[in-house]
């Protein structure tokens, strides 16, 4: 099978499809891997290492779409590189369609086979290839919500540990998840004050085995959303619906009551945001004001520490891209119900339940679309 790896052109995203690493993986199994003339340059893979390990370097995105096989990418397929999808062709990447009706219509259009990192699951009902970013943006979100309270960023100016003497920042976290597990790591490591919110009772449990005591947990119900939102001075939304749509748990009139100054994080901004104010921003300008509350709500924010999150994400994504260039992307899906899941769209039938709910299409189960 013939790869191609594009070089990512959504805003400020530097992260790479494969890592030279990978390529020696695909290439070690028989298979051809093209990669666009400096794709992972940014982050320190140069051209040079690429050949090193046998691919092939390519001037253009088109010529890439074009001879490839299987398509190896990390952000969703940008509207150019949609219509150089072609049928049959194997999309390999981040999609969160369910908020993303125009993203949505272009691969069914394209005919393209659509596997998207986010909805493939494992044994332990996680979604391993979606972790690694998650633990990323968790971690993420706090140092960015810490930026944002300053005052130069329109925030309160509060010290998100605190000082001797002082009280150390409220943070509320929304979800006990990856996301909200990783961003209470950093929060209670820089002396932060954290609740964390979820609706399962065994995960709340664990959390509080994890954090001894270092964290609150509460069970999370319109009215402990209202109060912890309202006394916090960092919010940071981490619910995730799998493949669907984030549900909007803060209101605009919730937002508007808000601590003058407070910070909002929304790591469900890809998933269409957490908050109903929440529109999405880029690492470029990453952050609004609505009602003298700070938004930030950028959308692909593990591109901003590039290179790790391209080491986490390739040490998932890689053995499912061997498996699909190996038995061809029909075989790969039947023989693993867990890439299975990962199946949005196949050749212009939504396969993805959640997404075809969320936008009112038709759905297909993902074996009856392969034709088994």
């Amino acid at each position: 099978m013939l790869v191609g790896v594009p070089k990512e052109i959504k805003n400020r995203e530097y992260r790479v499809g494969l890592t030279p690493a990978s390529v020696r993986e695909l290439i070690a199994n028989g298979h051809s891997v093209h990669v666009q003339h400096n794709a992972g340059y940014e982050i320190g893979f140069t051209n040079e290492m690429y050949e090193a390990v046998g691919a092939t370097i390519i001037r253009s995105a088109a010529d890439i779409f074009a001879a490839a096989d299987m398509i190896v990418k990390v952000k969703e397929p940008q509207p150019v590189e949609c219509e150089m999808l072609r049928e049959g062709q194997i999309l390999y990447t981040y999609l969160h369609l369910a908020p993303d009706a125009t993203q949505t219509q272009a691969l069914i259009k394209s005919g393209s086979v659509a596997i998207a990192y986010e909805t493939v699951t494992d044994d332990f009902g996680g979604l391993p290839l979606l972790a690694p970013m998650s633990e990323v943006a968790g971690r993420m979100s706090i140092q960015a919500g810490a930026h944002a309270l300053e005052m130069s960023q329109g925030g309160c100016g509060t010290l998100l540990g605190g000082v001797p003497g002082v009280e150390p920042a409220k943070v509320t976290i929304i979800g006990g998840g990856v996301v909200g597990t990783n961003a209470a790591r950093m929060a209670v490591g820089m002396g932060a004050d954290v609740v964390i919110l979820d609706r399962s009772i065994r995960r709340m449990q664990q959390l509080d085995d994890i954090f001894q005591g270092r964290i609150k947990t509460v069970y999370s119900t319109q009215d402990a959303v209202e109060e912890n939102v309202l006394a916090a001075d960092l919010t940071i939304g981490a619910v995730l619906i799998p493949g669907a749509a984030a549900p909007k748990l803060v209101s605009r009139d919730l937002i508007s009551r808000m601590k003058r100054g407070a910070v909002l994080v929304d790591v469900a901004i890809d998933q269409g945001g957490c908050f109903e104010t929440s529109k999405a921003t880029t690492h470029e300008d990453p952050t609004y004001i609505i009602d003298e509350v700070v938004h930030y709500c950028v959308a692909n924010m593990p591109g901003g520490v590039a290179r790790t999150s391209t080491l986490a994400l390739n040490n998932a994504t890689l053995r499912h891209a061997v498996a699909i260039a190996n038995k061809g992307w029909r075989k790969a899906l039947l023989d693993d119900e867990h890439l299975l899941h990962g199946l949005n769209v196949c050749e212009g039938k939504i396969t993805y339940q959640a997404v075809a709910r969320d936008q009112g299409l038709e759905y297909v189960a993902a074996k009856d679309a392969i034709g088994c």
